[in-house]
């Protein structure tokens, strides 16, 4: 396991990575890191995330009380924190807001067509929360429902968490989210939209056990009947969204 000098280089390297990329701006965003079973490394509040140093980071515990640092702690810590406890396979998370994949949060929009292939093994479908206000209840108790199921959410008029393994997890299916939001808004923009049907989806199912780093049991999209298809949507769906394993509970 690494040591907590090196989670603290790898959140200023992310944090550096989403301000380039341009996935957050100004002080926007957080990043933080399950150090052990009491302990969160957390981003601070008021903090360009292009700008950080290692010692900028603070600890927290499980309450979100501050216990090393000397920033004060953002106040969207109980979103990290929550998922942290729903789901005790997750030991980084990044929150942030990618402009594409925030567009569609803020059009009311879901990622669930199921257009990659790619995009189908790594997260399966990418749900959206309803709004909350950013550090109240609101935020965390609209996603609650979908935080055991899903591995990244966008979230209304907000932005975009994702979380994983590992922080270098969490930030890829950030990348992949955004990416995903691109071409789905290309064929928006195109008038077209050709989604992959039930059988392509229960092949991509099988799938997922191959490939490193693609091991996400969130619910595969709404199948697309193809003509001949005698099964419903709910039908679909029903039959091949995964049973999250005990780890994840």
């Amino acid at each position: 396991m690494p040591s907590e000098r090196q989670y603290r280089r790898e959140i200023v390297l992310f944090g550096r990575s989403l301000h380039e990329r341009g996935y957050v701006a100004a002080m926007d965003g957080n990043l933080s890191v399950r150090l052990d079973d009491r302990r969160i490394l957390a981003t601070p509040t008021a903090m360009c995330k292009g700008m950080m140093k290692p010692s900028d980071l603070v600890i927290v515990d499980l309450e979100g009380r501050r216990l090393e640092g000397r920033r004060d702690v953002s106040s969207e810590i109980a979103m990290h924190l929550m998922i942290y406890k729903l789901r005790p396979d997750v030991r980084g998370v990044v929150h942030a807001h990618p402009p594409t994949a925030t567009g569609f949060a803020a059009a009311g929009l879901a990622l669930n067509e199921p257009l990659v292939c790619e995009v189908v093994i790594g997260l399966g479908s990418i749900p959206l929360a309803k709004y909350g206000t950013p550090g109240t209840p609101e935020l965390t108790n609209g996603l609650a429902p979908l935080i055991p199921q899903y591995d990244a959410i966008l979230m209304s008029n907000h932005g975009v968490v994702a979380y994983g393994s590992d922080l270098h997890t969490a930030y890829m299916k950030m990348e992949t989210v955004e990416h995903f939001a691109q071409i789905s808004l290309v064929t928006h923009l195109l008038g077209r939209q050709r989604p992959l049907g039930s059988e392509e989806l229960e092949k991509l199912m099988a799938a997922r056990s191959k490939y490193q780093g693609s091991r996400s049991a969130a619910p595969l999209p709404l199948a697309v009947p193809r003509s001949g298809d005698g099964e419903s949507l709910e039908e679909a769906v029903a039959q091949r969204a995964p049973r999250r394993s005990s780890r994840h509970r």
